[in-house]
């Protein structure tokens, strides 16, 4: 089987590639909206399922589209990508020193078969300094990420105390739990 995956994360990329299929990127454009009353931890997956739905190309009995999302849930607020500097410094303000949840939704779509699920980790972050919020974001690699930040960057190595949970979740793509559904899915198909 051949994965599509649909996406511009540089991290789901790099990620999906390493699991050892054969991957190709695709492009699609979607307004990222979902109801209102979405319960949080079902806004990935919603995300991610809109995101499969606006891919329109007709898939080959051999290929497997893939689309994810990712959101930082705190305190009952859900936090997307920063929109602006001032947004940022406030989005890791309001992590620092507190535990947040990151979800991930992801579907899997063949010619035959369509799954959703989410993966969920918790991370606790450290008390952050101002200093050090105010380096990382002005870095400027904070802006494509939800929550303000990429646990896999310096942010991430000297801020995050402790997850519970897929530590690849955090970059955006579960990969033992998407393996596992991929192999399900194939053996389904």
């Amino acid at each position: 089987m051949k994965l599509l995956l649909a996406s511009k994360s540089p991290r789901r990329r790099q990620l999906l590639s390493q699991l050892g299929f054969p991957v190709s990127f695709v492009d699609i454009d979607v307004d990222e909206v979902v109801e209102p009353d979405t319960s949080v931890d079902y806004i990935a997956a919603s995300l991610a399922l809109l995101k499969a739905k606006g891919y329109t190309a007709p898939l080959a009995d051999d290929e497997i589209l893939v689309t994810a999302d990712t959101i930082v849930a705190h305190r009952g607020d859900v936090l997307g990508k920063p929109h602006d500097r001032q947004q940022a410094i406030e989005m890791l303000r309001s992590l620092s020193g507190d535990r947040h949840t990151v979800y991930t939704g992801v579907c899997l779509k063949s010619v035959r078969r369509q799954t959703v699920f989410t993966e969920k980790t918790d991370v606790v972050f450290r008390n952050l300094s101002d200093i050090t919020i105010l380096q990382y974001v002005d870095q400027g690699s904070c802006y494509d990420k939800a929550g303000a930040y990429g646990i896999q960057e310096w942010i991430g190595m000297v801020g995050v105390e402790r997850i519970e949970g897929c530590y690849y979740n955090v970059m955006g793509l579960p990969l033992s739990r998407l393996y596992t559904e991929l192999q399900q899915l194939m053996a389904k198909s």
